[in-house]
């Protein structure tokens, strides 16, 4: 089982990756405040659960399981971050911090209910395709480019 602390690991890993083209401990204690036994604790408890592929001082690479529970992760993100910042008008860090926060305590079926009704709200195209945080439905759709802007 992978716990909401592994779960940020994995998606400072994800971003890592994205952002540098490679994932290293020492980057990822930077960008998440820790120290590196933390992270290497964390790699390793990934790693046993088939996140990710790692062999001491070597390259950190996500499995494809973990790279999807990573834009998940994101995406719950993203959702909650947009409703607070375009639906209740928080200023951006404020958003930031708070998603961060609810994000962690909120369950997949209030993610879906909370995505359908940013939408709804912001008048972007309908999620009436059964939009479920699970499945990588709509992330073709207009409400990805706006999300992520």
């Amino acid at each position: 089982m992978v716990t909401k602390s592994l779960e940020e690991y994995l998606k400072t890993m994800y971003v890592l990756k994205k952002q540098n083209g490679n994932i290293r401990v020492t980057d990822i204690a930077h960008k998440m405040n820790c120290t590196k036994p933390s992270v290497n604790k964390a790699i390793y408890n990934l790693k046993d659960n088939g996140l990710l592929n790692y062999e001491s001082y070597g390259t950190i690479e996500l499995t494809k399981e973990g790279e999807d529970l990573a834009k998940k992760i994101l995406e719950a993100y993203d959702i909650v971050y947009v409703f607070l910042k375009d639906v209740l008008n928080l200023d951006s860090e404020d958003a930031k911090i708070e998603a961060e926060k609810i994000k962690l305590a909120t369950s997949d079926d209030t993610l879906n209910k909370l995505a359908k009704y940013v939408h709804n709200e912001l008048g972007l195209n309908s999620l009436d395709c059964n939009y479920d945080i699970n499945r990588e439905k709509c992330r073709s759709c207009a409400r990805r480019v706006n999300i992520k802007n």
